[in-house]
């Protein structure tokens, strides 16, 4: 397969040609009515069919199709499922090419694997948000607006804080000559205590740096969690997507079930009218976040309608 140089990489995406969205319609309905915009439109991340995608059951060509027949809109990639074809033109043409050929949307890429943005080492530092160009280049390509990362380092608060804000800047910087943003996921450890995540987000000052808040990632250690209702308000104003799970935590260590018309009011209160990306189940979980989605999102329509 043809391998791109990074300028080529770059520029090939804006000529690359549509497909003909629709070959495969979805088989269940979203019930937002088509001549009207809907308050937030459904996503499905990839980790959700984790199980088939590592058994090869399915493997990452087949997602826009599957996603598609079970009415979700749009896509959020997994860079481990496809890690070895970042700067592949020929594979990604296809994943563009199957994503609208089954009229479904990319909306980011999940990266994983690339070391920690804040890890205490300058040097390694740097060569782990390098790592991470790549994403950024496949994001662009695929018609993706993000690429998610996450913030992850050692020491204190505040060490943690300074190490974690300046790799994601480096990144960011890096992101915004494409108009690509970088996202952090509260995703374990400091990252899932909103109130540090967020004094990170707002020490690297960038707009092309957000947050992907993830409503059952606010479990920081074994023995410590944080309440996700407050996390998402928290992180919301820096949202440029929002992760969807059927679980939450307390403050207190609890999992609980999600109270999806109490979460997605403190979403919509943040004016944030992009994907809520389904994250977990397998099929059976997707299609009842689905459905649950859009009985919420119909129960909201009156009390947040333009």
């Amino acid at each position: 397969m043809n391998k791109l140089s990074r300028r080529q990489f770059i520029t090939s995406s804006s000529s690359l040609g549509l497909g003909v969205a629709g070959s495969l319609l979805p088989s269940l309905p979203v019930s937002a009515k088509a001549d009207k915009k809907p308050l937030f439109r459904i996503s499905l991340a990839q980790w959700t069919l984790v199980k088939d995608l590592r058994s090869k059951k399915i493997d990452n060509l087949q997602f826009a199709e599957i996603a598609a027949k079970h009415g979700i809109e749009g896509l959020e990639y997994v860079n481990t499922f496809f890690m070895d074809k970042a700067r592949d033109e020929s594979y990604l043409a296809e994943m563009k090419k199957r994503a609208a050929d089954n009229g479904v949307e990319s909306v980011l890429i999940m990266c994983d694997r690339e070391g920690n943005l804040g890890d205490p080492d300058t040097a390694k530092r740097k060569k782990n948000v390098d790592n991470h160009r790549k994403w950024i280049d496949a994001a662009k390509f695929l018609g993706c607006h993000s690429i998610r990362v996450n913030a992850r380092s050692t020491g204190s608060w505040e060490e943690q804080v300074k190490l974690s804000a300046d790799g994601l800047a480096q990144l960011s910087e890096i992101g915004a000559k494409s108009n690509m943003n970088v996202i952090v996921e509260n995703h374990g450890g400091l990252s899932s205590n909103g109130k540090w995540l967020l004094e990170v987000i707002k020490t690297v000052n960038n707009d092309h740096c957000g947050t992907l808040p993830d409503f059952g990632n606010f479990k920081i250690s074994d023995t410590e969690s944080y309440d996700a209702y407050r996390g998402v308000k928290e992180l919301m104003p820096f949202a440029k997507g929002v992760s969807v799970k059927n679980t939450v935590w307390t403050a207190d260590m609890k999992q609980v079930p999600l109270d999806f018309e109490r979460m997605l009011t403190i979403v919509l209160e943040a004016s944030y009218r992009g994907f809520c990306g389904i994250e977990f189940g397998g099929y059976e979980g997707l299609n009842q976040s689905r459905e649950s989605l859009e009985k919420a999102r119909t129960a909201l329509e009156e009390k947040f309608k333009a």
